[in-house]
């Protein structure tokens, strides 16, 4: 009942930038955290960003400096801006929610991931 769209993934080159979205949909009271993971082939699944209700963030040392997580709460959207991208920020990119529904059930949310490739 709970849906996580992501959009914004896409083609880049080196060096340029991408937006991401992820809109969380449904019967919710509330979101705590939320944050964009990604994951390569062959490689492990990765926390890129996160960002707290009290909007407190972090980042992985990869991204650090290059990549901010934002959200507004009003519209239960998390955002990714990721500048000077690296062929190595290849991956599809998913995005994580914890929900909490109106009756108070709650939610560890993902979306489908959307692709982000940077090539030249």
């Amino acid at each position: 009942q709970v849906q996580l769209v992501e959009s914004g993934g896409g083609l880049v080159q080196p060096g340029g930038s991408l937006r991401l979205s992820c809109a969380a949909s449904g019967p919710i009271r509330s979101i705590n955290v939320m944050g964009w993971y990604r994951q390569a082939p062959g490689k492990q699944r990765e926390l890129v960003a996160s960002i707290t209700s009290g909007v407190r963030t972090s980042y992985a040392d990869s991204v650090n400096g290059r990549f901010t997580i934002s959200r507004d709460n009003a519209k239960n959207t998390v955002y990714l801006q990721m500048n000077s991208l690296k062929p190595e920020d290849t991956a599809v990119y998913y995005c994580n929610a914890d929900v909490i529904l109106t009756w108070g059930l709650r939610f560890g949310s993902w979306g489908q991931g959307t692709q982000v490739t940077v090539s030249s």
